[in-house]
């Protein structure tokens, strides 16, 4: 079965759950057993307990409770426009109550953080290099400065740390080609290269 066919059945039994997740908000959130359900179609893409095997679908497990619930809702609303948003997750998020995107964002959270998967040392050092330090002659400034000295992330600034590299860079290439709007990253990546974008991925991979 290929991914195209698995995504497209779990749209549908997202779609399915819908009168669910819409009716079943309670005061103290979504219904638990409405949770639990759609905590397992998420996994079906980003792995159990959100650490995903395919680099086509990010790391969920640790990430900022607040980013993940700031990108659910421009999912649902359909603000985040870059190709795989489109192709994967409006219809996803479509079915979401503002009371389960919260659920699962602090589900995913909690959950422990995935491995990191060491690269080739050079690339690592290099990336490590640009992620501190940034590139000040050129005015780039380091990454660390908004998602933290260990890429952990900060407030709504995402957890970048053990995250797939392929998935990273193309987020980095969409943001830099304006298919993803994210206006401060954009302005931070405008001039990086593409090798450059390669190595910062390749050393958060692997810590």
């Amino acid at each position: 079965m290929n991914l195209t066919r698995i995504v497209s059945l779990v749209i549908v039994a997202c779609l399915c759950l819908g009168p669910v997740a819409y009716g079943a908000d309670q005061a103290a959130g979504a219904n638990p057993a409405a949770v639990k359900k759609t905590i397992q179609i998420c996994a079906v893409c980003h792995g159990a307990h959100g650490q995903s095997i395919s680099p086509t679908f990010p790391n969920l497990a640790a990430q900022r409770a607040p980013y993940i619930e700031e990108q659910l809702k421009s999912f649902k609303d359909q603000t985040r426009g870059d190709p795989d948003a489109q192709a994967y997750m409006w219809g996803m998020a479509s079915q979401l109550s503002d009371g389960m995107i919260t659920q699962l964002a602090d589900y995913f959270a909690a959950q422990p953080p995935p491995p990191g998967h060491a690269g080739p040392r050079a690339l690592v050092a290099e990336g490590k290099k640009l992620f501190t330090q940034g590139l000040p002659a050129r005015g780039i400034p380091p990454c660390a400065s908004c998602h933290g000295a260990d890429a952990a992330g900060r407030a709504a600034f995402p957890r970048l740390a053990g995250q797939h590299a392929p998935y990273l860079l193309k987020q980095l290439i969409s943001i830099q080609n304006v298919l993803r709007l994210a206006p401060v990253m954009h302005g931070v990546i405008k001039d990086m290269t593409r090798e450059q974008m390669q190595a910062v991925v390749v050393y958060l991979e692997s810590i």
